[in-house]
């Protein structure tokens, strides 16, 4: 129960509040599931994309982080195939930095701070992190792409069936299922 009304609190702090490029909703059918929507960043390869994010409130929330995974394709070295994030505040110590202090609005913000921010020493995908160390130009290049392909005037979230480790995005955008959204 405690779970619930923080989980209420967190939300209606989001709609009243929410952070500069973020907006974040509950799901229909599931109170342990929220959808969530990050506008890149200005000066970023991610520019005026609308990305779509997955979020599941494990039962020991606010003790255990929320599992975030984008659903929108992205290009990055810190963000995988299937949507999953490397980021310290999504896991727990030693090896994380999650702590109960934290909420779903300060993740969201860590998220895109590391969309215009990539950390390239701990990757996810290592041929990206490569290109952006190494030519950061064809990196560049690379993300406005997918950006304009999957993230550029979309107002509907894309659903991926990512059973693999390594799906290709195109099959990713291929297979996806739709769930309408208004983007704020």
């Amino acid at each position: 129960m405690q779970r619930i009304s923080r989980l209420k609190r967190e939300l209606q702090m989001l709609s009243t509040e929410p952070p500069p490029g973020i907006t974040c909703w509950q799901t229909e059918d599931n109170v342990n599931e929220l959808r969530a929507q990050i506008v890149g960043g200005s000066g970023t390869p991610y520019e005026s994309g609308i990305f779509s994010l997955e979020i599941k409130i494990p039962e020991r929330y606010p003790f255990e982080p929320p599992n975030i995974r984008f659903i929108t394709p992205i290009y990055h070295p810190n963000i995988d195939n299937c949507g999953r994030i490397c980021l310290d505040a999504l896991k727990l110590p030693p090896k994380g930095a999650w702590k109960p202090s934290l909420n779903i609005s300060t993740v969201l913000t860590s998220i895109q701070l590391l969309m215009a921010e990539p950390n390239p020493d701990d990757p996810l995908m290592a041929d990206i992190s490569s290109e952006f160390k190494y030519n950061k130009q064809l990196f560049s290049e690379k993300a406005k792409k997918w950006t304009l392909e999957h993230a550029v005037h979309k107002s509907k979230v894309i659903t991926p069936h990512c059973t693999a480790a390594r799906v290709s995005r195109s099959t990713l955008a291929s297979e996806a299922n739709t769930h309408t959204h208004p983007v704020a």
